[in-house]
C-alpha cells in the first residue's frame, strides 16, 4: 500500500462492513479493527444497551473518542459504525488518516441483511426499519460519498470479489 497506512470501510449498516473488513485485513496483512466492538469492549455493554443508557449522543461521543484513537494506528482495517460519519471530526479523521472505502449497497440488501439482527438500535426503535433505512441513507450517503477515496457496491458481490476490487484500487491508488 502506497503512502496511507490504514483502510478505513465506511458505509450504512448492512453494507457490510466488518465482514468485508475481516477478508480485507487477512489479504493486506493488516489488523482488523471493528468500532462497534470496540466500544463494547471498553465499556463492557453492548452498543443497544449504551443506546438505551446515553441516548445516540452519548454513544456517539463514545465513538468519536475510540475512532479519534483508532485512525492514529497504523497498518489496521477499521470498520466504522454506519452513523460515524454524521460526526464532522471523525470524517476529518477518517479521510486525513488513511484510505476512506465507501460500501454501497442497496435499501433492498440492507432490509435483508439487518431484518434479523435485534442488536441495531435505530432500527429497533422504528416501526418501519426499511423507511428508517431510507431515511439514513438519504442523510449519509452524501457525507460517505465526501469523504470516499474508492466506492465499491456490495450487493451481488461475494465477501472476497468486494475485497479484492478493494485491493485492486487501492493498489492503482
Amino acid at each position: 500500500m502506497k503512502g496511507k497506512r490504514n483502510v478505513f470501510l465506511v458505509g450504512p449498516m448492512g453494507a457490510g462492513k466488518t465482514t468485508i473488513g475481516k477478508q480485507l485485513a487477512q489479504i493486506l496483512h493488516l489488523q482488523f479493527v471493528d468500532s462497534d466492538q470496540e466500544i463494547e469492549d471498553r465499556t463492557g455493554a453492548p452498543i443497544d444497551w449504551i443506546f438505551d443508557i446515553e441516548g445516540e449522543d452519548g454513544f456517539r461521543k463514545r465513538e468519536k473518542d475510540v475512532i479519534a484513537e483508532l485512525t492514529q494506528k497504523q497498518g489496521i482495517v477499521l470498520a466504522t459504525g454506519g452513523g460515524a460519519i454524521t460526526e464532522p471530526d471523525n470524517r476529518t479523521y477518517l479521510a486525513g488518516r488513511g484510505i476512506v472505502v465507501y460500501l454501497e449497497t442497496s435499501l433492498e440488501q440492507q432490509v435483508e441483511r439487518t431484518r434479523k439482527d435485534k442488536r441495531r438500535p435505530l432500527l429497533m426503535a422504528s416501526d418501519n426499519p426499511e423507511a428508517t433505512l431510507e431515511e439514513l441513507n438519504q442523510k449519509r450517503d452524501g457525507l460517505y460519498r465526501e469523504i470516499a477515496d474508492i466506492i465499491v457496491a456490495t450487493n451481488e458481490n461475494s465477501i472476497k470479489s468486494v475485497a479484492n476490487k478493494i485491493v485492486a484500487q487501492i493498489n492503482e491508488g
